[in-house]
């Protein structure tokens, strides 16, 4: 049992790329499923990487529901409830770039947002951690997700995900 599992990102379009572990085995992609009226993307967690971890739990995917001109919508973990997208990116203080979401366990988590770097953390033990890569690098980013981030880890890619679209797009929330 490893401490921590690293992930790399390969693809510049932010709503279609991919997660590959070090062994180059898919982990998790991001493809968009729609566009016609309203953009709906799917995130999936591969079976080549899961199975590799036992411990693993929760959905194995989960469906974002975009509004009018890519505007906040609504998400779906696996078939459970819709959740409007705005619930997992609160904030607790105007000024505070730390955006806080509601697993499914009932916990609360805290993305810490900057402008290279992101960390997912349950109270004060960050559990992942994504950084935008070197120009030297064949991949765009590294994600680290420590052994504990494991039971939610396709809320903590989800979640990463909308925070990143959230400040591409210049969300006001």
């Amino acid at each position: 049992m490893s401490g921590s599992y690293v992930l790399l990102q390969f693809g510049s379009d932010l709503f279609n790329h991919r997660f590959e572990d070090l062994e180059s085995r898919p982990a998790f992609t991001m493809t968009t499923v729609d566009r016609k009226v309203n953009l709906i993307v799917h995130v999936a967690r591969e079976a080549a990487w899961s199975q590799q971890h036992p411990e693993i739990m929760g959905p194995s995917n989960s469906y974002l529901y975009f509004g009018p001109s890519k505007t906040p919508g609504y998400l779906v973990y696996g078939n459970g409830p819709e959740v409007a997208m705005v619930n997992h990116l609160r904030h607790k203080k105007d000024a505070s770039t730390s955006r806080y979401f509601t697993a499914q366990n009932g916990k609360e988590l805290k993305w810490k947002v900057f402008p290279q770097k992101m960390e997912c953390l349950d109270g004060r033990s960050t559990v992942a951690t994504w950084e935008l890569s070197q120009p030297e690098d064949v991949f765009g980013a590294r994600l680290t997700i420590k052994h504990s981030g494991l039971t939610m880890v396709t809320e903590i890619l989800t979640t990463l995900f909308l925070n990143r679209i959230a400040l591409n797009l210049d969300w006001k929330l």
